[in-house]
């Protein structure tokens, strides 16, 4: 059974930095693309950064690009980490770890989720 774990999030202050970290469990993800969605109150889940195991490639959101930073761990295997600097209130959300074969920006593409860790950024 797969499992994704979020850890990381919390409440900053704007400007200030947050790492997640996403570890996977259940099956080897070499093949997988993984990535982060949020869910700030009243707004749809939307589509972060993702990035594929094997080749280390990486995509962001409009929103993020230049701020945000995913990375993949190789040596803690199936460990994936957003580091956040530069944060905004409307960073504010419920950030969700994904992972599929494929990948993309859509919510649909993604069949594994974990269980989402909130990250507050305070004006």
């Amino acid at each position: 059974q797969v499992q994704l774990v979020e850890s990381g999030g919390g409440l900053v202050q704007a400007g200030g930095s947050l790492r997640l970290s996403c570890a996977a469990s259940g099956r080897t993800f070499s093949n997988y693309a993984m990535g982060w969605f949020r869910q700030a109150p009243g707004k749809e889940r939307e589509y972060v950064a993702a990035i594929t195991w094997s080749r280390g490639t990486t995509y962001y959101a409009d929103s993020v690009k230049g701020r945000f930073t995913i990375s993949r761990d190789n040596l803690k295997k199936n460990t994936v980490y957003l580091q956040m600097n530069s944060l905004k209130p409307e960073d504010t959300a419920v950030y969700y770890c994904v992972a599929d074969t494929v990948g993309g920006t859509k919510v649909s593409e993604y069949t594994y989720w974990g269980q989402g860790t909130q990250v507050t950024v305070s004006s």
